[in-house]
């Protein structure tokens, strides 16, 4: 089984949004069961907060539930025990580089250098634009999900 994290600020936007849209991703393709998917964000600030309405209602749009999503800080153990910390801007790999003491297991990777076209997917708390935000992580899955099945890891 691959343990696959998505990791943002505050973990109530992106890194839930990437949870919840790569779960519904796998369900659909028939893998859910290869995965364990989740979520953190490397600042505590948002620590048992619901998942923000904009972006809950992105979710509630492609009829993707984030019921019961609370958010949650990054820790070293997340670090150890997944196989991919699945980033959303450069800050946040930073963060988690730092919270881990280092990638020495080379895990960390901003989820759209697996694309085309690598880069940060901007912050929508700041942007307001969350149909952009999905866009650019539904352009991150199915890239990160060619590059597991290129590598066969699936």
């Amino acid at each position: 089984m691959l343990k696959v994290i998505f990791v943002c600020l505050g973990n109530i936007c992106r890194s839930p949004m990437g949870e919840f849209m790569f779960k519904d991703r796998l369900e659909k393709e028939g893998l859910a069961d290869r995965f364990s998917v989740t979520s953190a964000g490397t600042s505590a600030e948002e620590e048992g907060n619901p998942v923000y309405p904009p972006a809950r209602a992105e979710l509630s749009a492609m009829g993707i539930s984030c019921a019961g999503k609370r958010a949650r800080k990054f820790t070293a153990r997340d670090y150890r025990e997944n196989d991919f910390v699945l980033a959303m801007e450069r800050r946040n790999a930073a963060d988690i580089v730092r919270i881990a003491g280092g990638d020495p297991d080379k895990k960390v990777f901003r989820l759209l250098d697996f694309s085309e076209n690598p880069r940060d997917i901007a912050d929508p708390w700041y942007t307001g634009n969350f149909s952009q935000t999905r866009e650019d992580i539904e352009e991150g899955i199915a890239a990160f999900l060619q590059y597991l099945k290129g590598r066969g890891l699936i």
